[in-house]
């Protein structure tokens, strides 16, 4: 294809990015702006302008699914030379080399690959030989030594690392013995000639740095390296792309810093950040049109993640047309919010022609799915799940309930077995089947074989632990008759340890299925005053609200099947896009989350967070919060979202339940235009009044100003960061991560705190 007409389709910056030839570059590619097609057009004009092979390309992305695009696009754009490519994700093209070069560094030919379930098989034995290891949680484990492996430690650095890092405790272990599992986990490894995920990359990583011929090898099928999602690259990926690109320094990294949202998985947002420091030569291209959302969603998106102070400057610009403000909607409480959303739905599509599938309801967490399944349901509306499964249909839910369900029926063998061990007793798989075993024979119950364990398992450390398993499910089976419904879920969660189990684990996941038991407290409460009753008869509506055949909601893993709402967390929205979308849940705890304010880091994060979920909206954006919420089995007052209280109300119009324009509210008590008026405190709010201070002032104590980002200190906490601002008048209250003291929330009128 003729380079003009090849340039012909692009704006003029991705052109000038396309047009790159040597040296580094850095492409800062906003949501929506074409990124991969800036990609595909620059392979294509390297190979058509330049006369550069195809064998001397290399593009990386993250999974294969883009990959895959990627490489269909390019062949699309250049024809059968596109087939010579080397377009791969970063694990698929360590591989390529360990196969090729791996005996350099011990491994043998046809070396296996340890999947999680490998991992996790594993340290189950490693654990058993560990002295104070042998309840321990080998998924906790798995994490520690995958995130210390993406950071690219070793067994040998691994101790010192994780001190300097984590302290002297890790998921609850100590770092000693955290260690003494890496070793012998590694060494089992090496002996079975296999390597686990993480190690594609650190074995390729050694490869490299000991041996310089194999890396000049590999770079001469690298001679132009582009990388994408560069934001999300972990310090190994990091480390692959600079060894690579040392010799020609023809890399193009591609990505955009403000959507850096996966830190949990390892991701740093510095290495994109510090790529003009890692290469002070690179060239900037900043990618600002916007080809998806329309004017109002833009603006309302850069007025968000412009409040971050770990970005490189850059701004969003509609090639849409203003389209409909962004509308607010404040619901009485989490029902409100959800009949809101679900109402709004079957509103615009009575006066619109639209699919179920041009909306979507994005959240910060799982469980808050449960309410809005509900909602929608009882409206018929279809709706799927993107990345998950139905509420009830999730691992630790029906962990709990089964619970119940072994607690009221003995003669319940799938439930017995299901929770013997949930969480782990120390009851192994040899003792279970001897069990199952000898109940299939005398034709009883499992429980019944339980109850027989000492002479079923005589002479076996089993019998004890299944004997003190028998007495567990006694007193639960005597509380189910005597405690309500609600109070009986919480005593399963007390007695049985589950919920503490899943706070040692210390995992993302684990934090996530905390999560959904509150839920489910939640819902057993509502439903107990409601409607009243016994846990068994909560077991009956749960199995109804479970079934495939009886709801609207239908959990599929990310998989596009018949017209329906779209439902799914923030982190799964990004890379997708919706014609209409509602955020909800806009509150604090929740956006930010209650985990993520101990620092200024895990908030900027948390910003992000809102800023890929406001640019899913391509025509139309509805922000939803409540004033109170259910959480853990409690109605609370629920505080809007610091994210709002930073945005001028000029970018959204408040609506009533039928998207009718509210006028603002003169109560400066009630949540209303007024508290996106930043806090007035002290003496400027005595005489001026709440909400009397210019729009864009700052919040100020004595001669402190605070918008968020300042060093203060505190004469009891000493020195520390703002982190938040939030609340008016003399209710301005200050989250300040110290250095010392952690995290505080302080009444900023009586915090003492002064400039550091």
């Amino acid at each position: 294809m003729p380079h003009e007409e090849l340039l012909a389709t692009l704006n003029e910056e991705q052109r000038r990015a396309v047009m790159h030839y040597d040296g580094p570059a850095l492409v800062l590619a906003g949501a929506g702006s074409g990124k991969t097609r800036t990609v595909v057009h620059r392979i294509a004009y390297l190979l058509g302008e330049h006369g550069v092979l195809p064998q001397q390309v290399l593009a990386v992305t993250f999974t294969n699914k883009a990959a895959g695009e990627l490489r269909e696009r390019v062949e699309h754009l250049i024809g059968p030379p596109g087939r010579d490519l080397w377009v791969s994700t970063f694990h698929s093209a360590c591989l390529r080399v360990l196969r090729m070069y791996g005996d350099r560094i011990g491994l043998r030919s046809g070396f296996a690959i340890y999947d999680d379930g490998d991992q996790l098989d594993l340290l189950k034995e490693i654990l058993g030989t560990v002295q104070g290891l042998s309840e321990a949680n080998p998924r906790a484990l798995r994490a520690v030594i995958d995130r210390a492996k993406s950071n690219l430690w070793t067994a040998e650095t691994f101790g010192d690392q994780a001190q300097r890092v984590w302290g002297p405790l890790v998921s609850g272990l100590r770092v000693e013995l955290v260690e003494e599992v890496f070793r012998r986990y590694q060494a089992r490894l090496t002996g079975a000639n296999a390597v686990d995920f993480n190690d594609i990359l650190g074995r390729t990583v050694e490869l490299f740095e000991t041996h310089r011929d194999v890396l000049e090898r590999v770079q001469q099928r690298a001679v132009f390296i582009h990388v994408d999602e560069y934001q999300d690259t972990n310090a190994s990926q990091y480390r692959l792309t600079n060894l690579l690109a040392d010799t020609y320094g023809n890399l193009m990294v591609v990505g955009d810093p403000d959507q850096s949202i996966y830190a949990f998985r390892g991701a740093d947002v510095r290495n994109i950040l510090d790529f003009r420091q890692d290469y002070p030569d690179a060239a900037v291209y900043r990618l600002e049109l916007n080809y998806r959302s329309v004017g109002s969603v833009l603006k309302l998106a850069n007025a968000v993640i412009g409040q971050n102070q770990g970005r490189i400057e850059k701004s969003l610009k509609p090639v849409k047309a203003e389209g409909e403000k962004v509308r607010l909607y404040r619901a009485t409480d989490h029902h409100a919010e959800a009949d809101f959303v679900a109402r709004t739905i079957e509103r615009l599509r009575a006066e619109r022609t639209l699919d179920y599938q041009d909306f979507a309801v994005l959240y910060r967490t799982n469980s808050q799915s449960r309410v809005l399944e509900e909602a929608l349901r009882r409206a018929s509306i279809p709706a799927r799940i993107v990345g998950g499964v139905g509420f009830y249909e999730r691992r630790e839910v029906k962990d709990a309930l089964a619970y119940a369900r072994a607690a009221l029926n003995p003669a319940d063998d799938v439930a017995w077995r299901r929770v013997i061990g949930r969480p782990k007793r120390g009851i192994g798989g040899t003792s279970e089947e001897r069990l199952v075993a000898w109940a299939s024979r005398n034709g009883r119950p499992f429980s019944a074989a339980c109850r027989a364990a000492d002479d079923v398992l005589a002479g076996t450390p089993g019998a004890k632990r299944v004997t003190e398993f028998v007495q567990l499910m006694d007193d639960l089976a005597a509380a189910a008759d005597e405690l309500p419904a609600a109070s009986f879920l919480k005593f399963v969660y007390d007695a049985t340890g589950y919920v503490e189990a899943l706070k040692r684990e210390g995992t993302h996941e684990a934090e996530g299925r905390i999560e959904n038991l509150e839920e489910l407290l939640s819902a057993v409460t509502e439903w107990q005053e409601e409607q009243g009753g016994s846990i068994a008869e909560f077991l009956d509506e749960a199995a109804l609200l479970g079934s495939n055949d009886d709801r609207a909601v239908e959990a599929v893993n990310g998989e596009t099947v018949d017209d329906a709402v779209t439902l799914m967390t923030l982190h799964n929205a990004k890379g997708l896009e919706f014609p209409i979308v509602f955020l909800v849940g806009m509150e604090e705890n929740l956006i930010p989350h209650r985990s993520s304010v101990g620092s200024l880091p895990e908030i900027e994060e948390e910003r992000r967070l809102l800023y890929v979920g406001v640019t899913r909206a391509q025509d139309e954006l509805y922000l939803v919060h409540c004033e109170a919420r259910l959480t853990f089995g409690r109605t609370e007052p629920a505080r809007p979202s610091r994210f709002l209280e930073d945005l001028s109300p000029d970018l959204f119009m408040e609506t009533d339940v039928f998207g009718r324009k509210l006028e603002p509210l003169q109560d400066a008590g009630k949540f209303s235009r007024t508290v996106w008026k930043p806090p007035v405190v002290g003496a400027q709010a005595g005489a001026q009044g709440d909400g009397a201070q210019a729009p864009d002032a700052p919040s100020t104590s004595g001669g402190l100003s605070v918008r968020g980002g300042e060093r203060v200190r505190h004469p009891k906490f000493g020195v520390g960061t703002v982190v938040g601002v939030s609340g008016q008048g003399a209710k301005a209250e200050v989250t300040v991560v110290f250095e010392q003291a952690g995290a505080k929330r302080l009444l900023l009128k009586f915090s003492g705190l002064t400039p550091a």
